[in-house]
């Protein structure tokens, strides 16, 4: 702790201590907490370094007015001080843990119904058991039952911290397994038997009774007791776990045979937890068999899906979960997923029955599609049908869905009509499908995969999120295929014309997700190419028609997200271009798209603009020593506000030498308006936006005027390519800067420029000015390392938040006055 903050922080305890109430910024007292627990984590001691805090704990639990946030604070930071065995004993001799954690002395005062105090009291316990004597105050102070009540707390988060306090508890102070270092444990860390023992045998005895529910009502206490159970299981060593399986094991079976469809999820977690953990144990593996072979169809489903999930490698039980899971699939869609013996049939009647619900349906196959992926990689001995034939019902669901499989050829037509229109299959099914492309044999349904995909794309009635998700299975379909000779002109044809329909769409999401597709879709063409036809994936899917216009198009939408994805579409395709011989003079529309890039009011927009500033310096300046380009520079220095473009852009490379060549090179980004851009982005109010045009800039400055004496010839050379600057808006801000830096050097023979540039500050005529001169006038390092230096470093603080805590209590009594405090 600094001197400032040692100095200031009696005065905050003061405040505290004094008006018991809570602060105007209700965080400030966990930021404290936050700054405590940095400095006992660093291994220093609070109480040598802060006694304040010993009294301020003894003022404010002896005041009745106190706020319960601050009692909470008190309790909290009480559990922080006693964490070490040294501090606990200190704290023990004042006598302040017995009144701290005095449960009886809260109910009497009526406190112990805020939730405020009961998560106080649980977290400081935690914070303070993690030394042998902390335990043993805590067992003769009886604490175990009051704790597990907690556990069935009205509020879900004291339950759940609660929970997490009796598994710290067990867990924590379990002895050594055997070949264990103790040292891994820590010296001194294992308590008494007795008081481990009894921790143990309550724990255990609350498990044995509350597992199974006596009535309805008690089903919650069931669940977290499942809960808590679990993550023990899964934690315990080998003594623990033992004793914990012989505990509740009796339960458990009556917990299966009972079959709550409540409990479904959370007993498998135990099961499961245990079979990790345990390897294999006859009950658990004889209960684990039980739950997959469950009557209730959702709750089979379910079961099935959380066996899969952990990814057991119980062949047994691994080839019943995926059989369980495809068997909705199957009836749906009528295709032969289980092979001509099913042991599933046992239970085909009341799966059928349970999907001639509507709403069971949905929910029943969207399980199945989520985990479809995963079946197809499982091991072809567990697999009852070729992966192949579940990318075939995968696609014959969709064609369900959007009615466009007639009913002969579809499975149970009472079942399949509940998934007619429904988006949220149609959503699951797509995701699965995205996922199903590296499935073996996939590649042999690509022909349908697409039709299928065109046809949801022009389907009037997919809603956005069914479209993008069209969208993302088109592209990564595409990224796998390495022919393209199944593209009809027909299904062209379908193509081209949905993609001009929907970027024209009335709803934003849908423009959005459209010129993203064609943005990615340059993307995924810089790798892929027909390799039959010697076309690229663009060409193989759009033909002839070029994607530009539409993006010019779509850059006028008056939503600023469809705009930002639009300019990053465009640096996409433009790359895609560069990539097939296209030169920066060959890209007339470049310019109209950066002005009205640079001239968008969303920062996001501006931000793209200038990944796009960058593309074309990367391909004007490639070839060039000491250029680096974007994507370099970004992985070297990286910064919470920096943006980052998505994808790193692979462009041909000049082999001009640095003297030939470079000024034509400038003078081309400069007509292109990349310079505008950049300077304008320089003084742009939105810190990512100035941040990245910084540091485009003083890469531009590095390579075309370094200060080096052997490239005074090419600095020569390039003194001579200008810019122009407007006399208003950024312009204007620019030239302010330069005239500043003019008037500090002093230079007699700029005057008759700086003449020049307080008549474009007074708005008059633009203003041409160098290039290199611009460059290194601007000051661009120093303005880098305070673009770089977020606020953090004067508000996000410990001597910031003190200050602000007796700002805050000065103000405070002055009524009608507001109270602000810095909030980190």
């Amino acid at each position: 702790m600094d001197r400032e903050c040692a100095l200031l922080l009696p005065g905050v305890c003061a405040v505290l201590a004094g008006s018991g109430s809570s602060l105007p910024d209700d965080t400030s007292l966990e930021k404290l907490l936050d700054w405590f627990t940095g400095i006992t984590e660093a291994g220093g001691s609070l109480l040598e370094a802060c006694p304040c805090l010993l009294k301020l704990i003894c003022t404010v639990v002896h005041n009745a007015a106190s706020d319960p946030g601050v009692l909470s604070f008190a309790l909290r930071l009480t559990g922080l001080l006693a964490a070490t065995e040294e501090s606990f004993k200190t704290i023990q001799e004042h006598s302040v843990l017995n009144e701290v954690f005095n449960l009886q002395h809260w109910q009497e005062a009526g406190l112990w119904e805020d939730p405020c105090l009961r998560i106080g009291w649980i977290q400081g316990l935690r914070s303070m058991l993690q030394h042998p004597k902390a335990l043993s105050f805590f067992v003769q102070s009886e604490f175990i039952d009051p704790l597990l009540q907690l556990q069935t707390d009205t509020s879900l988060f004291i339950a759940a911290a609660a929970n997490q306090m009796l598994a710290h508890i067990l867990l924590f102070f379990q002895s050594v397994p055997p070949g264990v270092d103790k040292k891994e444990k820590g010296d001194g860390m294992t308590p008494s038997s007795a008081d481990y023992t009894a921790v143990v045998k309550s724990i255990s005895g609350y498990l044995q009774e509350s597992l199974v529910p006596k009535e309805s009502k008690n089903v919650r206490q069931s669940l977290q007791t499942l809960k808590l159970l679990a993550l023990l299981l899964a934690q315990a060593g080998p003594p623990l776990r033992d004793k914990l399986l012989q505990t509740v094991g009796d339960s458990l079976e009556e917990l299966v045979a009972a079959g709550s469809s409540e409990l479904t999820l959370p007993l498998m977690d135990v099961l499961l937890s245990a079979c990790s953990s345990s390897g294999t144990d006859e009950r658990i593996t004889r209960l684990l068999s039980s739950m997959l072979n469950i009557n209730k169809p959702a709750d089979l489903i379910h079961a099935a899906a959380a066996f899969l999930r952990r990814g057991h490698h119980d062949t047994v039980h691994t080839a019943r979960a995926v059989r369980i899971l495809l068997l909705p699939l199957d009836i749906m869609t009528g295709q032969t997923l289980l092979g001509s013996i099913s042991t599933a049939d046992e239970h085909q009647f009341s799966v059928v029955e349970q999907l001639k619900s509507k709403s069971s349906c949905i929910s029943m196959i969207c399980v199945c599609l989520s985990n479809t992926p995963q079946i197809t990689l499982t091991p072809p001995d567990v697999l009852p049908c070729l992966p192949v034939s579940i990318v075939t019902a995968v696609l014959s669901l969709l064609k369900i869905c959007s009615g466009n499989s007639p009913s002969s050829s579809t499975g149970c037509s009472e079942v399949s009509r509940n998934v007619i229109g429904s988006g949220k299959v149609q959503k699951c099914a797509l995701e699965a499908l995205t996922t199903l492309t590296s499935s073996p044999g996939a590649k042999e349904r690509i022909s349908e995969v697409f039709t299928v995909l065109i046809q949801y794309l022009e389907n009037p009635d997919s809603d956005p999120t069914v479209l993008h998700k069209s969208y993302q299975a088109l592209l990564k379909w595409t990224s796998v295929c390495t022919d393209f000779s199944f593209i009809t002109d027909q299904l062209r044809h379908d193509l081209v014309e949905v993609v001009k329909k929907r970027v024209c769409d009335m709803r934003w999401e849908v423009k959005d997700s459209t010129v993203e597709f064609l943005g990615h879709l340059a993307g995924v063409c810089d790798s892929i190419k027909a390799a039959a036809e010697g076309r690229d994936a663009s060409e193989a899917l759009l033909g002839a028609c070029s994607t530009t216009p539409l993006l010019r198009e779509a850059l006028q939408d008056s939503e600023s997200y469809v705009r930002a994805s639009t300019i990053s579409a465009l640096a996409k395709t433009l790359t895609h271009r560069w990539q097939q011989g296209a030169t920066l003079t060959e890209e007339e529309s470049v310019r109209s798209v950066l002005s009205q890039g640079r001239a968008d009011l969303d920062w996001e927009v501006k931000v793209h603009t200038l990944v796009l500033a960058e593309l074309l310096l990367d391909e004007a300046f490639s070839g060039h020593p000491g250029y680096k380009k974007g994507s370099d520079s970004h992985h070297a220095s990286p910064h919470a506000y920096g943006v980052v473009s998505e994808q790193a852009y692979t462009l041909h490379t000049h082999t001009a030498t640095h003297t030939e060549g470079a000024e034509s090179d400038l003078a081309v980004v400069v007509e292109k308006g990349v310079i505008s851009v950049l300077l304008s982005g320089l003084v742009d109010c939105d810190r990512p936006v100035a941040l990245k045009a910084c540091r485009l800039l003083i890469t531009l400055r590095e390579t075309v005027c370094p200060l080096s004496l052997g490239a005074l010839d090419a600095s020569a050379a390039m003194a001579t390519v200008s810019c122009e600057l407007p006399g208003c808006g950024w312009g204007r801000e620019i030239i302010k800067i330069l005239k500043m830096k003019k008037s500090d050097q002093a230079k007699e023979e700029d005057i008759a420029d700086q003449r020049g540039l307080n008549g474009a500050e007074e708005g008059g005529d633009s203003v041409c000015v160098s290039v290199c001169e611009a460059l290194r006038s601007l000051g661009l390092d120093e303005r880098m390392e305070v673009l770089t230096q977020s606020s953090d470093h004067i508000h996000n603080s410990p001597l910031s938040l003190l200050q602000d805590i007796l700002t805050a209590s000065a103000t405070h009594t002055k009524p009608g006055e507001e109270v602000i405090v810095d909030c980190y």
